[in-house]
């Protein structure tokens, strides 16, 4: 018997579709939907922490400036200590809540470097635990993310005291 891995919410991604509405910048036009659709777990004064959709794995976060900006040096002071302080947050979270053995943090700055998104940086947060790749990514490409990203959603805005209607 052959099992069949459906995933087609990745669709988009694969096929390069833009990930924003009318082809504009994600990170530019994720604050303005509602935090439960745009899946953002928290919200600074210049800083935004979102759930990757396309995640490497659960838990799976990025703090990006409001502000389109594509380098460190283009943000303000007070940007780029909110995207650390903020950063800090979500792994403070990410360990209680998931107890990973470790994470990866960083940027891609660049579409060389490896941004997805090159005009607008972000700092990607990634939950990792021993053994957590397989065969799945080498041979079909595709990544096995246990939890939904609903769940994941609802655990984080809990975890770092969100209200649950705020926006």
């Amino acid at each position: 018997m052959n099992d069949v891995l459906f995933t087609p919410w990745r669709m988009s991604y694969l096929t390069g579709a833009p990930p924003s509405g009318a082809g504009g910048c994600l990170f530019c036009d994720l604050p303005g939907l509602g935090d439960a659709e745009a899946l953002i777990v928290e919200r600074g004064r210049s800083v935004f922490a979102v759930l990757n959709r396309y995640p490497y794995s659960n838990g799976h976060v990025l703090v990006a400036p409001y502000a389109h900006r594509a380098t460190l040096p283009e943000l303000t002071r007070e940007e780029r200590i909110e995207l650390i302080d903020l950063s800090a947050r979500i792994e403070e979270a990410l360990r209680a809540e998931y107890a990973p053995g470790g994470l990866n943090a960083g940027l891609n700055l660049g579409k060389c470097a490896g941004a997805g998104v090159p005009g607008h940086l972000h700092m990607h947060l990634v939950p990792r635990w021993e053994g957590d790749t397989n065969f799945m990514t080498v041979v079909s490409g595709t990544r096995v993310v246990p939890e939904d990203l609903e769940v994941t959603f609802r655990r984080l805005r809990a975890r770092l005291g969100t209200p649950e209607g705020a926006s």
